[in-house]
C-alpha cells in the first residue's frame, strides 16, 4: 500500500519523542515526504527504495545527497515496520557511497595535479589519459594540458573499472557528465567528516594549490600563465599572492642586515 499522510504525521511525532534536533526532524520529514510523493499510489514493495535511489541518481544528485535521503527513508521504513524494504536499502546505500567517494577522490586529484578548471573536467577523457595530455578549448583558444604518468594510470584503471572505453571519464552512474554544481556539492559533503568549514572549500582551491606548487618548482610565471590558460599574467599573480607573515619570513632569510 502507499504511504499515507497520517503515517508521515505519526512518523514526525516519533522523531520528536526520540529527542532529535529540530533540523534533523525537519530534514527527515522532508526526505520521507519526497519519497512518499514519488511513490504516489504505488505499492511499497521490497524494490521501492532501490528504484527511488535510481531516480535520485538520474536527477544528478550527488552520492552524499542520495545517501542522506536514503538514511531518512531507512528511519521511516523502520518506523513503519517494513524491515523487508530496509535490508535491501542498506546494501544500496553502501554501494552508492563507495562509488561516489572513489570518483570524487580521483577527480580532486586530477584538478590538483593539472590545474584545470572545473568547467574543463570534460576534457579529461580516456583518449587523453592514453596520450598523456588533454587538449582544452576555451574562448577560441586551445591549450595542451600534460597529465602526469601516475595520474594517467589511475585514470585508465578507473575507466576500465567503469567500462568506459572512450570519451569523458568522470560520469554519473547513468553515464551523464558531472556538472559543476554536483562537484561542488560532493566536495562540500566531505567537510563535516574532515572537520573543515564548508565556506572555505571550493574546487578552485585545488587550482590555486597547483599554481602555488608549480611556481615554487619552476619560478616561471609566464609558463604558469600558459598552463593555467590565463590571457594576462596579472591574473596569474593573484594566484601567487602571499600573506604579510610569509613575506616577512622571506625578508628575514635574506640576511641583508648585519
Amino acid at each position: 500500500m502507499p504511504i499515507l499522510q497520517r503515517e508521515l504525521s505519526a512518523f514526525a511525532q516519533h522523531l520528536e519523542t526520540e529527542d532529535r534536533s529540530p533540523g534533523t526532524v525537519g530534514k527527515y520529514l522532508h526526505d520521507a515526504s519526497a519519497f512518499a510523493a514519488w511513490l504516489g499510489s504505488r505499492e511499497l514493495d521490497q524494490g521501492a527504495a532501490a528504484r527511488w535511489r535510481d531516480h535520485l541518481v538520474r536527477k544528478g544528485c550527488a552520492a552524499a545527497t542520495v545517501n542522506s535521503m536514503l538514511s531518512a527513508l531507512n528511519c521511516l521504513l523502520k518506523f513503519l515496520g517494513r524491515e523487508d524494504c530496509k535490508a535491501k536499502f542498506l546494501r544500496v546505500q553502501r554501494r552508492a557511497a563507495a562509488e561516489g567517494r572513489e570518483r570524487l577522490g580521483l577527480l580532486m586529484e586530477t584538478i590538483c595535479a593539472t590545474g584545470i578548471r572545473v568547467s574543463e573536467v570534460r576534457y579529461i577523457t580516456v583518449e587523453a589519459a592514453r596520450l598523456g595530455r588533454a587538449e582544452v578549448s576555451l574562448k577560441g583558444k586551445v591549450r595542451t594540458i600534460l597529465l602526469p604518468a601516475k595520474l594517467c594510470r589511475k585514470l585508465e584503471k578507473y575507466a576500465r573499472k567503469n567500462k568506459t572505453v572512450s570519451g569523458e571519464i568522470f560520469l554519473t552512474r547513468n553515464g551523464h557528465p558531472l556538472s559543476r554544481r554536483q562537484i561542488w556539492r560532493e566536495m562540500k559533503a566531505l567537510c563535516a567528516k574532515a572537520g573543515v568549514e564548508p565556506s572555505k572549500v571550493f574546487p578552485h582551491n585545488l587550482r590555486h594549490l597547483f599554481a602555488t606548487v608549480f611556481y615554487r618548482a619552476c619560478r616561471d610565471i609566464v609558463k604558469l600563465a600558459d598552463v593555467l590558460g590565463h590571457s594576462s599574467i596579472n591574473t596569474t599573480r593573484i594566484y601567487l599572492m602571499t600573506t604579510g607573515a610569509e613575506h616577512a619570513k622571506q625578508l628575514e632569510r635574506l640576511g641583508l642586515v648585519t
